[in-house]
């Protein structure tokens, strides 16, 4: 793991939220809930967009490719805004990226075979749940191009930090700054709850210092 890895991995959504406003920078999703495992998502970001199925028999099912070009840790990342009702990740998706140690897959859109990947111990974010098959549905518009999600766009190479909270995107090219403001940030908060932990009052720790504490 490089350094800027190690450096994310201690962080979570929350604190690289807060480190985008203080910068003035976008990222943060909601609605994108964590349905599988308890552990907190952190990588690199390979995207795929789905497409309302065409009737041209597709070579390979859909979110394969990405599989095939994701690196151990790296995240895959899905657009299914397409108004149907369908999964475009699943049960064998979520096999085949365990077996290459993808860190997980966040779909903006609904996913299936949640109780397999839960089995797999292979994280799935998604705005929902569903048993509606993609074949005959949708199929993979593109893969590693930008993507929309919420109302981010996400670029292959974008990192993503995922846990209970949410969803955080950050872009490549913003990585270093988000992580010094986002480490400040979560180290002031440490420091508060220690200060809750010796007697001081809550309304003195979470007094005007914190709520100016983002401001640029």
């Amino acid at each position: 793991m490089n350094n800027r890895l190690e450096r994310l991995s201690k962080l979570d959504s929350c604190a690289v939220s807060d480190a985008l406003d203080k910068l003035g920078l976008t990222g943060s999703v909601s609605g994108i809930q964590r349905l599988t495992t308890t552990r907190r998502v952190f990588g690199r970001v390979h995207t795929v967009r789905m497409d309302k199925d065409d009737g041209v028999l597709a070579t390979r099912h859909l979110g394969t490719t990405a599989i095939e070009a994701s690196k151990p840790g790296e995240v895959i990342v899905m657009e299914q805004r397409t108004g149907i009702d369908a999964a475009c990740w699943g049960g064998n998706l979520s096999f085949g990226a365990q077996r290459r140690d993808i860190a997980g897959v966040i779909v903006d859109g609904p996913a299936r075979d949640i109780d397999e990947a839960r089995d797999y111990d292979f994280a799935v974010f998604a705005r929902t749940a569903t048993t509606r098959t993609a074949r005959g549905r949708i199929k993979e518009g593109a893969t590693d191009v930008p993507i929309t999600v919420g109302d981010v766009t996400v670029t292959p190479g974008d990192y993503v930090v995922a846990d209970g909270s949410g969803v955080v995107f950050i872009q490549e090219g913003a990585l270093e700054r988000v992580l010094d403001a986002a480490e400040a940030i979560a180290a002031r908060e440490r420091a508060m709850v220690a200060a809750l932990k010796e007697g001081t009052p809550i309304t003195e720790v979470m007094g005007r210092s914190y709520e100016t504490m983002l401001k640029k």
